[in-house]
């Protein structure tokens, strides 16, 4: 994600929020389910190939690969786009508070 301003997708974004905490992909999946209250099951196919991106893009990085699992942490960079998008996601629900109005 090399521009801030791209909308991340919901698999990148609660991945990246799973991560605040570092873990291997099995706790990462539980993570997910945690942070999303349960409205999020992410499987081994979307989450790993979301790594990966999110590797390449250097806002997460391996901690610890002993071979059978890797251990991955958001980076100094994640962070700092996982900020921006949380703020676009607020901006977004008070633009959308004229639905009340309307309703």
């Amino acid at each position: 994600m090399s521009n801030s301003r791209t909308p991340m997708t919901e698999a990148m974004y609660y991945i990246l929020l799973a991560l605040i905490n570092p873990n291997h992909g099995y706790q990462l999946m539980a993570a997910i389910q945690r942070v999303s209250n349960g409205r999020i099951k992410m499987g081994p196919g979307t989450l790993y190939g979301v790594l990966t991106r999110l590797q390449k893009d250097n806002l997460i990085e391996i901690l610890n690969d002993d071979g059978r699992r890797k251990t991955y942490a958001i980076t100094k960079e994640g962070r700092a786009a996982l900020r921006v998008e949380y703020k676009r996601l607020q901006d977004m629900i008070q633009d959308g508070r004229i639905l009340e109005e309307s309703l």
